[in-house]
């Protein structure tokens, strides 16, 4: 490992400021406008929901990623999606945007959107606009706390990491936060990541090392099966670091795609493991395909599996439920090379069943649920599938009865 683990979140990076505040757009009463700043002008590069029905903030990110990759502020509102909701939810973006210019002194167009809460439900505009002085005066270098709180909407904690390491005799860090608890299916899961860091980097290759982060990371997690209207995940490289900028293909580039990958994982494991109701996370990983996309597409099935998951949350060592969703990924393999593992567990080995001691297994999925958060609360599958090179790794969490009990009451 190249870097280490350091604090603040979003602010770790130089010339970041953040804030959250609690503005009245949710009824709770809980925290609910989030602001990141770059000090000067950052590349931007983002990642959206693939679904035909977007939220305003997205279509709104994208034309402006699209028009110049460059941003200086991200502006995150919860309680109202924004989505599904027409012509008027845009204008409500664009009114948001200028506002919120008009009190950072900077062009709307520097300026970046992300909205989560009920999907048909437009900003509580006149609240927002209010809300922008207090915000904007709340910013600090200590902020990221406060940000990461106030973009929740289900989710039981906040979620944030930093991570450090050296170009040359330069520090060059890369921070993030993120939200989700429910609605989480990879087709990047209701989940908004942001990404700070103080490294320069080409807009071209920021991009792309942000879209291959994402596909390792926040496409291999779920929750429920339910993709998003929201989905977004943003992320600014502003050079204050004052090392040379990356912009080949090269040894300083992978290094800083590899941390980059981390602060994602990371992330989307959190965000697995906050799945509603959950009380384990599931990591699922394959080996022997015939590539690496084969692999991870087995694992994202593996753990979406909901007679999998329930059987998890059981603390049923069922194994064939394992199987039967490897079987069903649309990825060809031998079943007669099929081997499944529980943990330490053998429980297949080329394609046939084998002995194991079941109340072990059971206790493994026990102690796996009181296990420290995201520490010891991880079950582990791993499946191989063949002796191709292909591997990879898919994150899920268990399917419990209270996952039910809160998308039952949702808006009520």
């Amino acid at each position: 490992m190249v870097w280490q683990v350091i604090s603040g979140g979003v602010t770790a990076p130089k010339g970041y400021r953040a804030a959250g505040i609690t503005a009245g757009l949710k009824p709770s009463g809980l925290p609910d406008l989030a602001l990141i700043v770059s000090d000067v002008e950052a590349i931007a590069a983002g990642v959206f929901t693939l679904s035909v029905v977007r939220a305003a903030c997205v279509d709104y990110c994208r034309d402006k990623l699209r028009a110049k990759p460059n941003a200086r502020a991200i502006l995150c509102n919860a309680g109202q999606a924004n989505a599904a909701t027409g012509t008027l939810g845009m204008a409500d973006a664009v009114d948001s945007a200028q506002s919120l210019s008009q009190q950072l002194g900077i062009a709307p167009e520097a300026i970046l959107l992300a909205s989560t809460g009920v999907i048909g439900q437009r900003i509580k505009l006149d609240i927002l606009k209010s809300a922008l002085p207090e915000l904007v005066e709340s910013l600090s270098d200590s902020g990221s706390d406060a940000a990461a709180k106030a973009i929740c909407t289900t989710d039981l904690v906040p979620k944030e990491i930093a991570l450090e390491t050296t170009f040359g005799d330069r520090p060059v860090r890369i921070g993030g936060i993120c939200k989700g608890s429910g609605m989480i299916h990879p087709n990047m899961a209701t989940m908004l990541g942001f990404i700070t860091c103080d490294a320069a980097v080409s807009p071209q290759l920021w991009q792309q090392m942000l879209s291959r982060a994402v596909d390792k990371s926040f496409n291999q997690i779920t929750v429920d099966g339910d993709t998003s209207t929201n989905d977004t995940v943003l992320a600014l490289a502003n050079g204050e670091s004052r090392t040379p900028a990356i912009t080949e293909p090269g040894a300083e580039a992978d290094k800083l795609e590899a941390m980059l990958t981390e602060v994602c994982i990371y992330l989307a494991k959190a965000i697995a493991r906050d799945g509603e109701g959950a009380t384990c996370l599931i990591e699922v990983q394959v080996s022997g395909a015939i590539d690496d996309a084969s692999a991870r597409k087995i694992a994202r099935v593996v753990a979406g599996s909901s007679l999998t998951k329930a059987a998890i949350f059981g603390r049923d060592p069922n194994w064939g439920r394992i199987a039967g969703a490897a079987g069903r990924a649309d990825v060809p393999f031998n079943q007669d090379d099929l081997q499944i593992k529980l943990g330490d567990f053998l429980m297949m080995d080329q394609g046939q069943p084998q002995p194991f001691d079941r109340v072990a297994a059971n206790a493994y999925l026990k102690q796996a649920a009181a296990g420290a958060y995201l520490q010891e609360d991880t079950v582990l599958i791993s499946l191989s599938v063949g002796d191709g090179s292909g591997s990879g790794t898919a994150w899920g969490c268990d399917l419990s009865y209270d996952y039910v009990k809160i998308n039952a009451e949702y808006t009520t």
